[in-house]
């Protein structure tokens, strides 16, 4: 497979070395804003030389949010298969256009979500599968970072660039874990806000809450810019058990050791204890590979009507656009409420 990347910055560099690992063909051409000494040869002043060059096969697309849908469909359109990072879009609209182009093309569209391939989040989701541990009851995220002053120089601190805060930059990765685990939520209760860093639009903090009310399972998520120590922490409680992923191998090493504790419940009681405990730890960081690697599949098998990566990636956003919708309308209320007061 013979491919371009457009955007090499800290995510095309990971992408383009996932991709060699693998073995997963040829990079042809390059395009960044800066280009890279290193690969000189191949970098491209246009990246329309890229998505216009009948010789690539595939578009891998690391560039900033606002970007993403355009030379999503531009590459579709082009008749390119499609790697783009996270958040497709802005919205479940913008989304559901790039699928109509999808399924027109015929193509391969796949998006970054590579929490789901670390292997900690792999034998979560396994044990899960197994029904070993019966059904689940409860899950709970949190995922959190400390950002300082530098960030306000970057297109992240820029509503129109990013699209949304920190709900869009990871929560929507810890939302997507619970929909895997968990299937879809039809309630949803949420509180954002931007009370330290006072961005307009860019949220550091979202708490919500999710339930299916045909099944009772309820998940909470709190994804948040002001942890100070960065956090990663995915909790799924079932019936008879329990699955805590705490921690994740990252290349900056910031959110600790990715360790998975799994716990049966005793036979006698519905519970367990600390000698229950069996530790999976996770030292090498394999999901940038693994992800490529079922990216590349997908393409040499050629039947996209079995692979609608897209509609997982449609699922996560419509969640995230019921997210910001329960705030404006609490926001709303509340406003009212006050000015009935005056």
């Amino acid at each position: 497979m013979k491919y371009g990347i457009i955007g090499y910055g800290k995510m095309g560099i990971i992408r383009h070395d996932a991709m060699r690992a693998v073995g997963a063909g040829v990079a042809r051409k390059i395009f960044e804003i800066n280009p890279v000494d290193e690969f000189h040869d191949l970098m491209v002043d246009d990246y329309k030389k890229i998505i216009d060059d009948p010789e690539i096969d595939a578009v891998i697309i690391c560039t900033p949010n606002f970007l993403n849908k355009k030379l999503t469909i531009e590459a579709l359109r082009a008749g390119k298969h499609v790697f783009c990072e996270k958040p497709p879009a802005f919205n479940g609209t913008e989304v559901e256009e790039i699928i109509e182009e999808e399924k027109k093309s015929g193509r391969i569209l796949m998006y970054g979500f590579n929490h789901r391939y670390h292997g900690g989040s792999l034998k979560l989701r396994e044990a899960v599968a197994s029904g070993d541990y019966g059904r689940v009851l409860w899950m709970r995220g949190r995922y959190g970072k400390s950002v300082d002053e530098n960030y306000f120089n970057t297109w992240r601190a820029d509503p129109k660039l990013a699209g949304g805060g920190i709900l869009l930059d990871q929560g929507i990765h810890m939302l997507d874990l619970f929909m895997q685990v968990g299937g879809d939520f039809d309630e949803v209760h949420a509180f954002v806000s931007n009370l330290y860093w006072n961005l307009p639009g860019i949220e550091d903090n979202v708490f919500a809450q999710f339930r299916n009310s045909q099944t009772g399972l309820v998940a909470s998520l709190h994804s948040t810019m002001t942890q100070w120590r960065h956090l990663f922490s995915f909790e799924v409680f079932l019936e008879r058990g329990y699955l805590v992923l705490n921690g994740l191998k990252t290349p900056s090493g910031t959110y600790g050791a990715e360790e998975l504790t799994i716990a049966r419940n005793r036979s006698k009681a519905p519970a367990a204890t600390w000698e229950d405990e069996e530790i999976h730890r996770y030292d090498v960081d394999e999901s940038w590979e693994r992800e490529m690697q079922s990216f590349l599949t997908a393409v040499q098998n050629g039947n996209p009507d079995d692979f609608r990566d897209s509609a997982e990636a449609l699922r996560v956003m419509k969640m995230i656009d019921r997210i910001y919708e329960h705030e404006r309308h609490e926001g709303d209320r509340l406003f009212n409420r006050l000015n009935a007061q005056d």
